[in-house]
């Protein structure tokens, strides 16, 4: 019985060392990843109108595993700066855009926001390290169940799923003081504008399927008004749904 306990020792502190190690691994990737959108953001911002993107924004792309929100046989590639399919004709955002548009939408800790387009669920964890609750609605059943058991098994619980067409928002916790659409639409949804609150800030890639589009800063004044800006050319799979 000694001997028997002295390997299984040895054997489980092997276990824990690796999985130690492969934590370390993407930690590194990880933080190459963000080095790879601080020289991005460099490389744009003439375009985008600033030379960094804000802080906790950074920090929460150097935290949030996105190896897990990727299909298991990409994770070798998953801190790569570049979309990558997630099945159902649907991608995972390139790192650098999904950087830009959470910045873009100038989000404070106390915050409500929308996000039209779960996917995988990668945007609504980033948005959900930075506000109190994100409200996302995706289309497509099969992605959007996957992506409320993955973000509840990381821990994301002020992350809310929904499966329907987000083109109509979701009234019932409206208005929001911001809505990320990450699919582009070929033009604003009225539901959307009436949704965002005064004050509020839209960030969606409008623009024709498989063209590209470009993303668009929605700002709505306190009275009320909307001003639109284009921020970048972009191409992002298009909004689906009964409109």
């Amino acid at each position: 019985m000694q001997r028997r306990y002295v390997v299984f020792f040895i054997v489980a502190i092997g276990v824990v060392y690796a999985f130690d190690a492969k934590a370390d691994e993407y930690q590194a990737r990880r933080e190459h990843m963000v080095k790879e959108i601080v020289a991005d953001v460099k490389l744009t911002s003439k375009q985008i109108g600033k030379k960094s993107l804000n802080i906790r924004v950074m920090d929460a792309m150097s935290r949030v595993p996105r190896h897990e929100f990727v299909p298991f046989r990409l994770r070798g590639v998953a801190y790569e700066n570049r979309p990558l399919p997630i099945g159902y004709g649907q991608t995972i955002s390139q790192p650098y855009i999904v950087a830009l548009m959470t910045d873009l939408l100038n989000v404070e800790p106390n915050y409500v926001v929308l996000e039209v387009g779960t996917g995988s669920g990668y945007q609504a964890a980033i948005l959900a390290e930075l506000v109190k609750d994100v409200y996302t609605i995706e289309i497509v059943p099969q992605l959007g169940e996957s992506a409320k058991e993955r973000l509840k098994r990381l821990g994301y619980e002020n992350a809310v799923v929904r499966i329907a067409d987000g083109y109509y928002g979701w009234e019932e916790h409206a208005p929001f003081d911001g809505i990320m659409v990450t699919a582009a639409a070929g033009h604003i949804p009225p539901p959307l504008i009436k949704q965002l609150k005064p004050g509020g800030r839209m960030v969606i890639p409008v623009g024709g399927p498989f063209m590209t589009q470009q993303l668009m800063l929605v700002e709505k004044t306190r009275q009320g008004k909307i001003k639109t800006t284009q921020v970048l050319p972009v191409i992002f799979v298009p909004l689906t749904g009964a409109h």
